[in-house]
């Protein structure tokens, strides 16, 4: 094909789903993963009816230790590779570290840190050989915060993320002749599924309206700052300032702050 394929993990809804519209309107060809095959379907079939690109479906659980093999070898056997990699599957895990179970918090490792890293490491071989990539690594404005009470791991991972995608960007930047990028992507709260199935959203209903995004906006920031070669973008004036307020503020006074909101935005039971 010709036309470039941009690789979307977590594509059934929220920001993924936004990542494969407007790459889509951009002419590209997309490979949505997830797990919820019937959502895949739907926008993929949306996707190809509204923009003529071609939309491929890959259904697979970032959970097991061999999704990323899966993935790749599926697109190898349509004869395609990937132009852009968009490291969005996620969720947030509800309760504190202690009362969940390891197995719980191990998956939620692998879907969220293991398996963007090594769809990474899988894909840039190729980037490398073909000399254009694109990397995109949905973090967090979390990642910049201090760690909460409850979603105990959610920060750290996002806080990994950020510093690996910096990282893998400099080692991109040293590919001589070559355009490829890695950006990390910190939005604040978003329009998305991600508070129901974490069952927060009752206590998201008391965060000011102000604090909040829509989906594309931030996918877009996104995807002008890998082409830029910005290492991380966080997207939204709002989340600029706070962003900047916490690299600031003294430690121990952030961390003050986020005991008292972890009460209203975390769930603890």
């Amino acid at each position: 094909m010709d036309r470039r394929l941009c690789l979307i993990t977590g594509a059934s809804a929220g920001i993924g789903a936004e990542f494969a519209r407007q790459y889509a309107a951009l002419g590209w060809d997309v490979a949505l993963t997830a797990r919820r095959e019937d959502r895949l379907t739907s926008l993929a079939d949306d996707i190809r009816e509204t923009h003529g690109v071609h939309a491929i479906c890959i259904v697979q659980d970032l959970a097991r230790a061999n999704s990323a093999d899966k993935i790749i070898t599926a697109l190898s056997e349509q004869g395609r590779h990937v132009d852009a990699l968009v490291n969005n599957a996620g969720y947030g895990l509800p309760g504190t570290f202690f009362n969940t179970s390891w197995k719980s918090q191990a998956e939620f490792l692998r879907v969220l840190y293991t398996a963007p890293i090594e769809l990474a490491h899988k894909v840039l071989p190729g980037m490398a050989d073909r000399g254009y990539g694109r990397i995109i690594n949905v973090a967090s404005l979390a990642g910049y915060a201090p760690g909460s009470n409850g979603h105990t791991l959610y920060a750290s991972v996002k806080a990994g993320l950020i510093k690996f995608s910096e990282s893998l960007n400099a080692e991109c930047d040293a590919f001589e002749g070559a355009d490829i990028h890695c950006t990390a992507l910190c939005p604040g709260f978003t329009y998305s599924e991600f508070h129901d199935v974490n069952g927060t959203r009752e206590q998201m209903k008391s965060m000011s309206k102000r604090m909040w995004m829509d989906a594309a906006p931030v996918v877009k920031a996104g995807i002008d700052a890998v082409n830029r070669g910005q290492p991380v973008v966080v997207p939204g004036l709002v989340n600029k300032g706070l962003a900047t307020l916490t690299r600031l503020m003294p430690e121990p006074v952030g961390r003050a702050i986020m005991r008292r909101q972890s009460r209203t935005i975390r769930r603890q039971d």
